[in-house]
């Protein structure tokens, strides 16, 4: 409980850093959203609409007065107003949450399926020269530009192919292309650092001792080195999700989607402040969550991890699988170094 709420105090203590680095980087920027957007003559208002409408904003104050305000409008779940249509900025990410989390999570399981793969068509390959081409795939994918990547499957498959209607497409059919655009660039770190805690699990000495009792390759891969090569994937993971909605800022523009990427692009390009930094503090607050929660399964998909007093077992590297309930615990005083590896 202790180490819960730390590392729940270190989330609130990176929202908050987070949130205050945008609002004085925000700040010190050229222009203003609002004059941009009602100084207009087309928009028809008086210097004195102009004046209340700065004047509800706090435009004119002091930056730290703006930051003290906005920081406690924030906390209250209050982020103001849209500059660009006057509608409150939480309504306008509620609007535009769904569809980009729609495409965030497909996307991701997507990745994971690809890195795993790649990761296992490695592990089988049957020459060097398969195995080498293999493990370039990650590099190949992570230089693809996100946006160039997603025209050519439009000109693929919606134009030339015609499998992906571009226009009257269902929710799912909508979801394809912009799926693979955003998943096939994330699921090059994945890859990486899988193929290489396999290649590293693979060496250790209780793998040596599964294979000399005659266990397959694919029985070794799926019970022993995949779950101990998890536990790096797992971090990386983390970071990776945190990353979607700053890819979702293209791949939306791309597709047309209407989600939270496609709000931000609107907003930088009208200066629309109060939704950038909605938005920027929704981004950190996903990032830290995810973290947290890979933190807190790290204990539990690695038995060394766990409180000392905890009961670890060392038969999950035994082709024979688990002892009958009647034996004996193994002592933590002297773990066994198989059961430790595992």
């Amino acid at each position: 409980m202790r180490y819960l709420i730390g590392r729940i105090g270190q989330a609130a203590l990176v929202l908050w850093a987070a949130y205050t680095a945008t609002f004085f980087l925000l700040s010190v920027l050229p222009g203003d959203g609002i004059m941009i957007k009602f100084e207009n003559p087309e928009m028809g208002l008086s210097a004195e609409q102009i004046a209340a409408i700065r004047d509800y904003y706090r435009v004119d104050d002091p930056v730290l007065l703006q930051y003290v305000h906005a920081l406690l409008g924030t906390v209250r779940g209050d982020f103001g107003y849209s500059i660009s249509n006057a509608v409150p900025v939480a309504d306008r990410l509620a609007a535009a949450l769904p569809q980009t989390a729609q495409l965030a999570s497909a996307a991701f399981v997507l990745a994971l399926v690809i890195a795993a793969a790649i990761a296992a068509a490695s592990v089988f390959a049957p020459f060097t020269w398969v195995r080498r081409a293999l493990d370039a795939v990650p590099s190949l994918f992570i230089s693809i530009p996100a946006f160039w990547f997603g025209l050519v499957l439009i000109q693929v498959f919606s134009f030339q192919l015609g499998w992906v209607p571009m226009i009257g497409a269902s929710p799912v059919e909508a979801l394809i292309l912009p799926v693979i655009t955003l998943a096939v660039p994330i699921s090059a770190p994945l890859a990486q650092v899988f193929c290489r805690s396999l290649d590293e699990v693979a060496a250790r000495p209780f793998v040596q001792v599964v294979t000399a009792k005659g266990a397959s390759r694919s029985w070794i891969l799926l019970r022993h080195t995949a779950k101990n090569a998890l536990l790096p994937t797992l971090t990386i993971s983390g970071l990776v999700f945190g990353e979607l909605i700053a890819g979702s800022v293209v791949t939306e523009t791309v597709f047309g989607r209407n989600g939270v990427g496609r709000l931000v692009n609107e907003a930088v390009a009208g200066q629309d402040l109060p939704v950038i930094q909605a938005v920027v503090l929704l981004s950190a607050l996903v990032f830290v969550t995810v973290n947290l929660v890979v933190d807190l399964l790290f204990p539990v998909l690695d038995p060394r991890l766990r409180r000392p007093g905890g009961r670890r077992r060392s038969w999950i590297i035994s082709p024979a699988g688990p002892p009958p309930e009647s034996s004996s615990a193994e002592s933590p005083s002297a773990p066994s170094p198989i059961g430790a590896a595992a």
